[in-house]
């Protein structure tokens, strides 16, 4: 990737799809009109407000580009209000658009992004592919591909479609795509240099916000908390509300030991949007506290988002399996992380199969799914708990303790029951 490529300032919306914690770090569609497609007033792009584009719509009711804009606006709000009831709304708006204009690139793009928020990565697939036949240019469904290959476990084929879509169009949605598929092999140095590139790079507030926390998210991942705040810092200072700044900071406050600070940042958060990553991290927090209570009542709203995520038709099995092994029921975690695995193998369903297994007692079965979870490189935490803890359950006491202590030496506060757990795990061991 060359540098000269990640020069490029962009004004963006972000469009993450990200529901949990674990889950890929997605990037931002650049405002405007792709190659080759008619223009759309300007309070029909992506960025605009959802009523004011409902409103140019009443006047230009056969606008299709309007119609997929305004899709691609109701994901967004989705994301951003943790609120998926939006997603059949984004549904009707795409439709409609193809109504008008079939196979049109921009609603098949916005159809493949509602696709991919709902983690239906099959779908979201196969859409991106039909809109870049039309026109191989289109940022949406370059990065959406990349999207739907690393959901899918398709590791190599994401990494030829990062480059494809650097190659293409060169830009911060691509390179924050290009940077995690290296993340993903364990490649560190290049994930970093590639985010810190594109932070330079940035121009409008929107793209620093993002760029920045993706730089957060990384440090915090490897254990480095003072750069992570730092990042978080700068994210914030671009966009005080951005919402996984806020998450961010609050997990590098918990992880240096400022747990009251990390308390109330993320209960800010989860009074705004709460899913299952900040709410499982909050009720944590509670737990690891002493307040029981609390951190039940988190834990059972992690089970109405699941609810409310399933009737606006997200296949939320991940969600399911990561917070009811270790925060509700087993029989339910491991339904849910057998499902996934059914539909895409991922180091991230293969962990969640692996956890939901060991906590029903079967560890021998699930063995073979934490070590798939770590063989790509994937530095996380977590993964090597999870690992670590299995190992010692079938015997396996050398490769236990190690990858026990690698998981504390990576991230020491990788999570406030998890790393305390691992600590009693390895001492126990010795």
């Amino acid at each position: 990737m060359s540098s000269n490529k990640l020069q490029l300032g962009l004004s963006s919306v972000l469009l993450a799809v990200a529901l949990t914690a674990g889950s890929v770090a997605l990037g931002a569609v650049r405002e405007g009109q792709d190659a080759g497609t008619a223009a759309a007033p300007a309070a029909a792009r992506p960025g605009a407000g959802i009523e004011a584009l409902q409103a140019h719509l009443r006047g230009q009711p056969k606008d299709y580009v309007g119609w997929s804009t305004l899709s691609l606006a109701y994901v967004e709000r989705a994301r951003v209000d943790g609120d998926p009831s939006l997603y059949p709304k984004a549904e009707e708006a795409v439709e409609r658009s193809l109504a008008l204009s079939a196979g049109n690139d921009q609603a098949l793009a916005a159809r493949a992004a509602l696709a991919a928020a709902r983690h239906d990565f099959t779908r979201a697939l196969a859409d991106a592919d039909r809109a870049l036949a039309r026109n191989p240019y289109s940022e949406r469904a370059l990065c959406t591909r990349i999207d739907a290959l690393v959901e899918l476990g398709r590791y190599a084929e994401a990494e030829r479609a990062a480059d494809t879509a650097d190659a293409r169009r060169p830009g911060i949605p691509v390179f924050t795509r290009y940077a995690y598929v290296h993340e993903l092999r364990g490649d560190i140095r290049t994930a970093r240099r590639v985010l810190e590139q594109a932070l330079s790079g940035a121009t409008s507030p929107g793209d620093i916000a993002y760029v920045a926390t993706q730089l957060g998210q990384l440090d915090w991942s490897q254990g480095a908390y003072d750069s992570a705040l730092g990042h978080f810092g700068r994210a914030l200072a671009a966009d005080e509300d951005y919402l996984p700044a806020l998450e961010g900071r609050a997990r590098a406050q918990a992880a240096s030991g400022e747990r009251a600070a990390a308390v109330r940042g993320l209960e800010q958060i989860v009074a705004r949007a709460p899913l299952p990553g900040p709410l499982v991290a909050l009720g944590e927090l509670y737990e690891a506290g002493g307040d029981r209570d609390r951190a039940r009542e988190q834990y059972a709203l992690v089970d109405a988002w699941t609810a409310l995520a399933r009737a606006g038709g997200v296949e939320a099995d991940l969600d399911t399996a990561l917070a009811a092994a270790d925060h509700g029921d087993r029989a339910t975690a491991l339904r849910a992380a057998r499902a996934e695995w059914d539909r895409r193998r991922t180091v991230h369903t293969a962990d969640a199969l692996a956890w939901a297994l060991h906590v029903n007692g079967r560890d021998a079965q699930a063995l073979p799914y934490a070590r798939r979870a770590t063989a790509t490189g994937y530095r996380n935490a977590a993964f090597l708990h999870h690992r670590g803890v299995i190992e010692l359950a079938t015997g396996h006491t050398k490769e236990g303790r190690a990858h026990l202590a690698a998981a504390l030496k990576l991230n020491r506060g990788f999570s406030p029951l998890g790393a305390r757990e691992a600590r009693a795990a390895l001492e126990a061991a010795r």
